[in-house]
């Protein structure tokens, strides 16, 4: 058995699947004698080959370009929404790497090409699909949920607090939305962050040093407006009629924090 040790994103098990397949072709062994991990695996077995991959920006752009030729542009969308998806379920479940490796060798091989996403009672099929689907389910959420607040340099700034990696969908999203509009969308939890310049197109960067203290100087305009909100939302609501379980339904408490009419229930 071959393992592939990919870094836990996009580009590192992108080119982990270009690495294998490469692998398959000189050694001439089968699919099922190679297995992809996201991360440093548990525990090393014996009879084993581990492989480490180095991202390459290069190979993970030609199994990209494959994909789209080949099978089309929703499945590698499905493939992509797969690895950014956060796997919560430890060692219990398929690793998402080589449930991307083995979806892409069946529709590859399948006569039913992309179609091969519909045959659920694939095992690496259907882990895919969940993946995906937790992906693309909070992404909707977040578009629906997401703040953008006016700091002080006209800047439009977002805080979010997503369990996936929703952040390249919402900024392609909000890209799009707002073309002619300078704005950041920072990922708090994966210490992430979305830049977009007017008339440009947006960039990921590492946020980690950040200093979220500046980015709560909010403009004049900001300020009052939210003022305004929250003396409106505290107007109309009626005590007797406090109902917080269908507050949580309608918004789930896990958004509140990034929301100002709510956030002051997380404090």
């Amino acid at each position: 058995m071959h393992v592939f040790i990919c870094e836990n994103t996009p580009n590192g098990i992108l080119t982990g699947v270009y690495d294998a397949w490469e692998l398959k072709i000189q050694e001439r062994c089968s699919h099922a004698d190679i297995y992809l991990v996201s991360g440093q695996p548990d525990n090393y077995e014996l009879f084993c080959d581990y492989h480490t991959v180095a991202p390459s920006s290069e190979n993970a752009g030609k199994v990209v370009s494959t994909l789209n030729r080949k099978l089309g542009h929703d499945f590698y969308e499905t493939i992509l929404t797969a690895i950014l998806s956060i796997d919560l379920s430890g060692k219990k479940k398929m690793d998402k790497a080589n449930a991307v490796y083995q979806t892409i060798v069946a529709a590859l091989y399948s006569p039913k090409g992309a179609r091969v996403l519909d045959s659920l009672s694939n095992p690496y099929i259907y882990r895919v699909f969940e993946l995906s689907r937790a992906t693309v389910s909070e992404a909707h959420h977040l578009k629906g949920f997401l703040r953008f607040s006016e700091l002080q340099n006209g800047i439009l700034f977002s805080t979010i607090h997503p369990k996936n990696n929703a952040l390249p969908i919402l900024a392609e999203h909000f890209t799009d939305r707002f073309p002619q509009e300078n704005f950041m969308i920072y990922d708090e939890t994966h210490q992430l962050a979305a830049v977009h310049r007017a008339g440009k197109n947006y960039m990921l960067v590492d946020a980690s040093d950040i200093n979220t203290e500046l980015l709560q100087n909010y403009s004049e305009n900001e300020a009052r407006f939210q003022k305004l909100w929250l003396a409106f939302f505290d107007s109309i609501a009626i005590e007797a009629r406090t109902n917080p379980e269908l507050q949580a339904q309608n918004i789930p408490k896990r958004f509140w924090k990034d929301a100002v009419e709510l956030r002051h229930f997380c404090e």
